[in-house]
């Protein structure tokens, strides 16, 4: 039961050898990179906004009087336990959530340049309300605004990184969309470690108002940057899209790279219906890493750290201040480690480094769960020594730095990397919301979950990297070199995906073309 194709010119299979790196693709890389700052920075400032009691004497004045006046019955693991505040937090990644699908199309048939833009207005725009609030309804909007600039970036965004950037340094250039991540983390956590001693209100609107600069960057810088090659000929300007592609390239002889565009312009023009078309047979393999890859990266329990870092730490006994100088430093260790991840992507592989991260972090997440269970028991009745929290701090940062140069970077590189041009809007799309959804879920209810769950939680989240990590021992094939026109030909070599796929000769072409069509033996 055949069905679709793709087709590549034999003779380039390997890497296209025109061309090199320009300092015109890396400056562009660069800054639509910075939309990463975006998610970033809003990850990291939540956990310290919802803290301040200035804060919440504004905008939840009940929940802050139940909170102190039923501190007497609450144990050490149940005592930050409120829906309503982690629903301040999590609502965002709803809004982003629906965003994303709205974004897809946009960024289809208008490009990836006009989606940044969108993406960092709205999020100028939430950054300035939530930054002004007066009232809740207003701080509500302010966080649907920032929802919405998520969705359009993070759908964006890697998609513009990977279609830029030689296939020879593709995994660092689209890391840069992760490193952006983490520098907003940490540049949240520094800011939550400076505003809680301004007071009047100071503080709170500080930190929520300065994500107004990561928007700003993006912004501007979008207006500058050129539209990628795949996009202008997906929308029918074959000629300009062959000068982008000899610009960012830095040579005129492109032919074999534009011909592998061409051909997959020419099948994405047949695909009417993306969402309909993805979920056909013979784009199974994106549809599965396209769903499965973020839905994993969440239950890493990454989150649990970046959200509530300063809740966490004081939940397992840090004191206030140590809290907040902890979470600064596992930010610090989560930019540090994906440096090392942009520097080895391209030289030890995708499935390297997820198989090393995945190890590290189910020791780390089993030892931290080993040890707040031994000194705080199921009551959550204990304290930690000054030896204890130097220990588990060291072991947080080495889960941190598990993440930082596996799962985090390379959630975003290789959904975006590994859809063919007629479903990848729609890939992405598929990837941004399974990931939004579920940051959501995690956002929403991990403080209830530590209630219940007690020590438990982090076994949990150690099962889960276990199960996902053997998923992506099985099926995931190395995407490291291969032109991303190119990459259908990794799924046919693969031992699995190999059954959904057989090669045809191209018999009579003119050029010896291979034909890959994607098809269930019988």
């Amino acid at each position: 039961m055949g069905g679709g194709f793709f087709v590549t010119d034999s003779s380039h299979r390997e890497e296209y050898e025109e061309g090199g790196v320009t300092s015109f693709v890396v400056i562009a890389c660069i800054v639509a990179a910075m939309g990463g700052l975006l998610f970033g920075y809003d990850i990291g400032i939540s956990g310290g906004v919802t803290s301040m009691e200035e804060f919440l004497t504004r905008f939840f004045p009940d929940m802050l009087r139940q909170m102190q006046n039923e501190t007497g019955r609450e144990t050490e693991y149940c005592k930050y336990d409120n829906e309503l505040l982690t629903l301040f937090t999590s609502s965002l990644y709803l809004a982003a959530l629906f965003a994303s699908f709205l974004a897809s199309s946009i960024t289809r048939l208008f490009g990836r340049k006009v989606s940044m833009t969108l993406g960092g207005l709205a999020f100028l725009s939430g950054a300035l309300l939530n930054g002004f609030a007066i009232s809740l309804e207003m701080l509500i909007i302010g966080r649907l605004l920032l929802g919405v600039g998520v969705g359009f970036v993070n759908q964006a965004v890697p998609l513009y990184l990977s279609e830029m950037a030689p296939a020879k340094i593709r995994g660092a250039l689209n890391m840069a969309f992760q490193l952006a991540i983490t520098m907003g983390i940490l540049a949240a956590n520094i800011v939550n470690y400076i505003t809680p001693n301004l007071k009047n209100g100071v503080g709170w609107r500080l930190s929520l108002g300065l994500a107004a600069v990561p928007a700003s960057v993006l912004l501007v810088g979008s207006f500058f940057l050129p539209e990628t090659p795949n996009s202008i000929l997906e929308r029918g300007n074959k000629e300009e899209a062959k000068r982008m592609l000899q610009k960012i390239r830095g040579t005129m002889e492109v032919e074999h790279e534009f011909m592998d565009l061409c051909a997959a312009c020419e099948s994405a023009k047949s695909v009417q219906h993306p969402w309909t078309n993805i979920a056909q047979t013979k784009y199974r393999p994106q549809l599965v890493f396209c769903t499965f890859i973020p839905f994993f990266q969440q239950l890493t329990g990454i989150n649990v750290i970046m959200f509530y870092a300063p809740v966490l730490f004081r939940t397992i006994g840090f004191g206030n201040d140590a809290s907040l100088i902890s979470a600064v430093i596992t930010g610090l260790v989560n930019v540090l480690s994906t440096l090392v991840s942009i520097y080895s992507v391209d030289k030890f592989g995708r499935r390297g480094l997820f198989l090393a991260g995945g190890i590290q972090m189910i020791v780390t997440q089993v030892a931290v769960g080993s040890i707040i269970g031994w000194k705080f028991g199921v009551n959550g009745e204990g304290s930690l020594s000054p030896v204890d929290t130097q220990i588990l701090l060291g072991l947080i940062c080495l889960y941190v730095a598990g993440f930082a140069w596996s799962w985090g970077p390379l959630g975003w590189l290789v959904p975006s990397e590994i859809c063919p041009l007629e479903i990848r809007s729609a890939g992405q799309s598929l990837n941004v919301s399974v990931n939004m959804f579920f940051t959501f879920l995690i956002g929403q209810f991990f403080v209830t979950m530590l209630c219940h769950m007690k020590f438990g939680l982090f076994y949990f989240f150690a099962v889960l990297v276990l199960i996902m990590t053997i998923f992506i021992h099985f099926l995931l094939p190395e995407t490291k070199g291969v032109p991303i026109e190119e990459m259908a030909r990794v799924w046919k070599d693969h031992s699995f995906w190999g059954k959904y796929a057989r090669v045809v000769d191209g018999g009579d072409t003119d050029d010896g073309d291979d034909v890959y069509v994607f098809s269930v033996k019988a």
